[in-house]
């Protein structure tokens, strides 16, 4: 061990040392939570529950010269988690390991840019792709929550106008073929996979930052039904580790279309957003359209907004109508130039109704948090 302590601290020296080498930076943050959760439903069935959780997430970037970079984000991928959050005695084990969430490279330059690898979605912030990939239940932040908020794929973007242009390609699925009881094999060819394309065109009109986007589908991918697996189900959609023999979707070899736009702008001292996007499909025997509307609010540290997911599955006839939730103060308990400390009460209320020509049933499920969060 003392080995290679001294081996690991002579190599970051002479990383410093040469003036060829890169400009490494190391950093990340630590977390731990509470959450208390309440479930209710109109059948009678409920399951409170408190949860104790952990998440350590490192991140390192390199500056090669000339716009060239290289980022990366470690952190614990394993098991039945959601975001990285590990809950503590789950399953009478925790699986604690150390996965390659996302790494990308690329260029920055003066009017554009390109990246590629497995790359940060920003999903959090922007509900189109959480709409594209589970349309009947787009709350919740599932991209975010559900497939670690990362895609493989490649993005470039430019200076368009008086705007910035930024087009995104992403692998969704990469599907084998299957080769069926009478040896005929069932294959797409080169479009046997899934392609999702995103194209977003950024700009400002006076005060008012205006973003219209757009999502489609290259070949064909599958849809995931999240009101079925929930967070169980993280390591499907957008990873390419699905199993089309077992996962339960939605819809399969589909191509949906997504489009709207987010906008913002200031109110005094707050920063207010708003959301809007539209999805539909009809396609291999899917008919079905939904949309996500979003009301974001931003006063210092406090920062709360309602989504709102209507959808209709037409092949069915079963109505959809979902609302959520987001709250969260952020108190700054430590800042120093090597990191910070901080504490974050969070309040995330999700309320779901599904109705059908003989069915009609509500569920809502409340989850109060306090996170304790170390930067460095």
């Amino acid at each position: 061990m003392k080995k290679m302590l001294s081996l690991a601290a002579m190599l970051a020296v002479l990383s410093y040392a040469s003036p060829a080498s890169a400009e490494l930076k190391f950093g990340g943050d630590a977390s731990v939570r509470v959450r208390s959760e309440f479930n209710d439903s109109d059948t009678g069935t409920t399951a409170d529950d408190v949860k104790w959780q952990y998440r350590i997430r490192l991140k390192g970037a390199a500056d090669l010269g000339s716009g060239y970079f290289f980022k990366t984000m470690l952190m614990n991928e394993e098991g039945n988690i959601a975001g990285g959050w590990q809950t503590v005695g789950y399953g009478n084990h925790e699986a604690i390991t150390v996965d390659i969430s996302n790494f990308y490279f690329g260029r920055m330059m003066q009017d554009s840019h390109y990246m590629m690898g497995r790359m940060p979605l920003n999903s959090f912030n922007n509900p189109i792709l959480d709409l594209s990939l589970y349309p009947m239940q787009a709350l919740d932040s599932p991209v975010f929550n559900i497939n670690f908020d990362r895609g493989y794929g490649v993005n470039y973007g430019t200076k368009l106008g008086d705007g910035d242009l930024n087009a995104t390609v992403l692998v969704l699925d990469n599907e084998a073929p299957i080769t069926l009881i009478n040896n005929s094999v069932n294959s797409d060819g080169l479009f046997n996979d899934g392609y999702g394309v995103h194209l977003s065109y950024k700009m400002n009109i006076g005060d008012v930052t205006i973003e219209p986007q757009m999502v489609t589908v290259i070949g064909n991918t599958d849809i995931w039904n999240q009101t079925l697996v929930g967070a169980a189900f993280v390591t499907a959609a957008v990873t390419g580790h699905a199993d089309p023999t077992t996962d339960v979707t939605f819809a399969k070899d589909v191509t949906p279309w997504t489009f709207g736009a987010n906008a913002s702008m200031p109110v005094g001292d707050a920063k207010l957003s708003c959301s809007a996007f539209y999805t539909f499909c009809e396609d291999n025997g899917a008919d079905y359209h939904a949309a996500v509307y979003r009301l974001k609010g931003e006063v210092g540290p406090f920062m709360a907004w309602v989504d709102y997911n209507p959808a209709a599955d037409n092949k069915t006839n079963t109505d959809y109508s979902n609302t959520f939730v987001w709250a969260q103060y952020k108190y700054s308990v430590y800042e120093s130039a090597a990191g910070t400390f901080s504490l974050q009460p969070t309040l995330r209320w999700l309320t779901k109704s599904t109705e059908t020509a003989t069915t009609d049933s509500d569920t809502s499920t409340l989850r109060a948090e306090l996170w304790a969060t170390v930067t460095f």
